[in-house]
């Protein structure tokens, strides 16, 4: 495996749970941070496996709750690195209930991180550049640098002039 260039799919991690009566609320659903917890171990697994190196929780860029997943339920966790920065690495989950009874797979929620790769005294390191392969990377890839340019724009660290990629989105020939 080339360490320079790794392709998405090198990096997919899946995670795959039970909803047991610890994980739910009083309404029987599995609770939120219960579900951001298994997201946030899967995703940094996606993202030890893109750099191999130790990965930190930079930030959670989005996360939906389109649907309640219930007591009993399974739950499967994907997720890939959908794009590489210089030190850091933008990781998308997918989230899929199982229904107990009938087997059937539901996508229910979905989220976005981002990771830093960090030596060993805790400084940003540089990561592979990642290659998207199928149509959904490739758009994932695309959709990661204007997110990123958003909130660079939002914490103050870019000007929104300096957001290419923003801005074509909104500039007309």
């Amino acid at each position: 495996m080339d360490r320079k260039r790794v392709t998405a799919k090198e990096t997919l991690s899946i995670t795959t749970e039970i909803v047991l009566p610890n994980d739910t609320n009083t309404l029987g659903n599995l609770m939120g941070g219960r579900l951001l917890h298994w997201m946030d171990v899967t995703a940094a697994i996606a993202a030890h496996r893109h750099c191999r190196r130790v990965c930190v929780t930079a930030s959670v860029n989005n996360v939906s709750f389109n649907r309640p997943i219930k007591l009993g339920d399974m739950v499967i966790i994907e997720s890939k690195v959908s794009r590489s920065f210089s030190s850091s690495m933008e990781v998308f989950i997918d989230v899929w209930l199982e229904e107990h009874t009938t087997g059937v797979k539901i996508k229910s929620n979905e989220a976005i991180y981002t990771f830093v790769a960090v030596d060993q005294l805790g400084k940003p390191i540089d990561v592979p550049e990642l290659i998207p392969e199928t149509e959904e990377e490739i758009k994932r890839y695309g959709g990661a640098l204007r997110r990123r340019q958003l909130s660079l724009i939002l914490a103050g660290k870019m000007k929104p002039n300096d957001a290419t990629e923003l801005k074509a989105l909104f500039t007309f020939p």
